[in-house]
């Protein structure tokens, strides 16, 4: 749809080709690009499970006339409906009443939200040093403006507190960053975002770092977490059923924390180092997570017999993103290791950086199997020569040369946190295809210590 609308500019008239299912999100998506009466011809059912003669039997029969109509009739004038402004009130009624009319207007996830009255909005607006009509950018499928008020508005909604606004602002940084892929985010995958959480923050403001860490049960972590999915239906324009497409899909995951006192101890340095930026500093990081899975009970086992089973398990997550992933700049897989795997790591000399190359040697499989998943693109070494991939992917045509899932070490990013207890790991598939990790710093408002006891924290 975004290509059809970029033609149309141009003076051109186009027919978007979609499968009926997505029939809704592409005219939802049309409306949000500001061309609601952009024509389309919707092919009949899945059609990547139709054989050739299928294929061409719909074509003729359902998509031609379909084509044919578009570029001959003049479409309707599509009027795009108005919103309120920031400060009207939309609504007043009770506790109950204020849910039913937001449910009604998919405005809610469908658990209860705090309903965010002004003076609420203002207490979050209290804890910045931004105005509230300032633009972070512009959210696609409804290019709907991203603003410091709306970050408050849907923070009230998801039950964050007022002092959790810098982490909120810097989260919506980082999904209106290009390089993350918001707009890819209704896709049929149905990736959730993992949000990560470096610093001194994440002890200000009572986040969970140790059992449990990804279980719903603090409020830092998961009212934030359900702030991201509730900022990407009200804002960006995601809803289920019209722009969010996920074939399953999953509900949104709390906020991540780094254990930093196990990284200290170990002497590695945290998750917020490694993509750029001081130790001490406090940043958030955003990845999508299409898949996952988890270890349990590594040990008793040696370093290196933990890294290669936590090797095989990272390539198996990871392959059918890698595949996916083919024309784009690979994929970054996230690795969480809870805190005394980590130290048995360290212990016996492995550094991060060193785990990481452990396991751009161990997680590789046969090309072969590859181009079983994609036949659809040729051989890798087609890909290597059309500059689709590097070098390293083509050293020989043996079909069972073994090849990394990720292009360097470096692509793989490492947590610690979790149970300190327990001999666990977990593993995040990260989709290349749709976009890439990014992380902003947080920046807190002057007198941020002063404002926080103005709130009963230390």
């Amino acid at each position: 749809m975004r290509a059809s609308t970029e033609v149309e500019k141009c003076g051109l008239p186009s027919v978007s080709l979609v499968c009926d299912s997505f029939a809704a999100q592409a005219q939802a998506t049309a409306a949000g690009l500001g061309a609601g009466n952009l024509p389309l011809a919707a092919y009949p059912g899945p059609v990547n499970l139709h054989g050739i003669e299928e294929m061409q039997r719909n074509v003729v029969s359902v998509v031609v006339d379909q084509v044919v109509r578009a570029f001959t009739v003049q479409p309707k004038q599509v009027v795009a409906p108005g919103e309120p402004a920031p400060r009207d009130v939309v609504f007043k009624g009770t506790l109950d009443e204020v849910n039913s009319f937001y449910y009604d207007r998919e405005w809610s996830d469908g658990l209860p939200v705090v309903p965010p009255t002004v003076d609420r909005v203002g207490r979050f607006l209290g804890f910045t040093d931004r105005g509230p009509e300032e633009v972070i950018g512009v959210l696609l499928p409804d290019s709907r403006e991203a603003t410091v008020w709306n970050v408050a508005v849907n923070g009230v909604m998801a039950g964050c507190r007022p002092e959790y606004m810098p982490v909120l602002l810097a989260i919506v940084s980082a999904m209106c960053d290009p390089k993350f892929g918001q707009e890819h985010l209704g896709h049929t995958p149905g990736a959730e975002v993992l949000i990560t959480l470096n610093g001194p923050v994440i002890k200000d403001l009572g986040f969970n770092y140790e059992q449990g860490v990804l279980r719903v049960g603090f409020q830092a972590n998961t009212s934030i977490g359900r702030f991201w999915r509730l900022y990407m239906r009200n804002v960006a324009g995601f809803l289920p059923h019209k722009t969010d497409k996920a074939t399953f899909g999953g509900t949104w995951r709390v906020v991540l924390a780094e254990n930093e006192e196990a990284v200290a101890r170990i002497g590695w340095q945290p998750m917020s180092v490694d993509q750029g930026f001081e130790a001490g500093a406090n940043v958030v990081t955003v990845s999508s997570c299409t898949s996952s899975d988890s270890m349990f009970a590594v040990g008793p086992a040696t370093a290196e017999e933990i890294l290669n089973k936590l090797a095989t398990r990272v390539m198996h997550v990871n392959l059918w993103l890698f595949a996916l992933s083919f024309y784009g700049p690979g994929i970054r897989p996230q690795v969480l290791l809870s805190p005394c795997v980590a130290e048995l790591l360290a212990r016996a000399g492995y550094s991060k950086n060193a785990v990481k190359e452990y396991l751009f040697n161990r997680a590789r499989f046969p090309v072969r199997l590859f181009e079983t998943l994609r036949p659809d693109v040729g051989t890798v070494c087609d890909s290597v020569e059309q500059g689709a991939l590097p070098a390293l992917y083509c050293e020989s045509r043996d079909p069972d040369r073994m090849v990394p899932v990720v292009w360097s070490p470096d692509d793989f990013m490492i947590t610690v946190s979790g149970d300190p207890g327990r001999d666990n790991c977990f593993i995040c598939g990260q989709n290349g295809f749709i976009g890439y990790p990014v992380s902003k710093r947080i920046e807190l408002p002057a007198g941020w210590a002063q404002r926080m006891k103005s709130r009963g924290r230390k």
